[in-house]
């Protein structure tokens, strides 16, 4: 079992020192899904909706919430990015979000992307949920990352 590193010997929690790591390039993409009924995805997907386009403004509370991840994960870096993209795309079920970071540092970023791809879901559902409250938010996943010193991953598929 790996030693978790947020972790110190006395078992406090603490910042991990990245001062002697490299900067290196770092990629990561995340993924989640709003899953909703057929006529609440027609909403989202017209446009028209009150609040005004839903996948619109979900990409870019995704993109913000990638360059604030650092304020809202306790023990996260604030890092430098060079590349935030979030797509919302429809299903036949609901709508996928899909985010995409890139930065070069001493740390990976795969909490940006996961914080960009949750952000991304919860303001579909905040967009949506005059229209239906029981939508579920799922499948908030790292699929990929590069670089750092453990190397590439990528997820199983399911």
């Amino acid at each position: 079992m790996s030693k978790l590193t947020h972790i110190d010997d006395q078992g406090r929690a603490r910042m991990v020192d990245v001062s002697e790591k490299p900067a290196t390039a770092r990629e990561a993409v995340a993924t989640g899904f709003v899953r909703m009924s057929p006529e609440t995805l027609a909403l989202a997907i017209s446009g028209s909706g009150r609040k005004g386009d839903v996948r619109a403004v979900a990409e870019l509370a995704g993109v913000m919430a990638a360059k604030k991840t650092s304020d809202l994960i306790p023990l996260c870096h604030p890092l430098a990015l060079s590349k935030v993209e979030v797509a919302v795309e429809a299903t036949d079920s609901g709508l996928a979000v899909t985010a995409w970071v890139k930065t070069t540092g001493p740390t990976g970023v795969e909490m940006e992307a996961l914080t960009a791809a949750s952000v991304a879901c919860l303001t579909i559902y905040d967009m949506l949920k005059a229209a239906e409250k029981g939508m579920v938010i799922e499948a908030v996943r790292l699929l990929e990352k590069t670089g750092g010193k453990s190397g590439d991953w990528k997820a199983d598929q399911p």
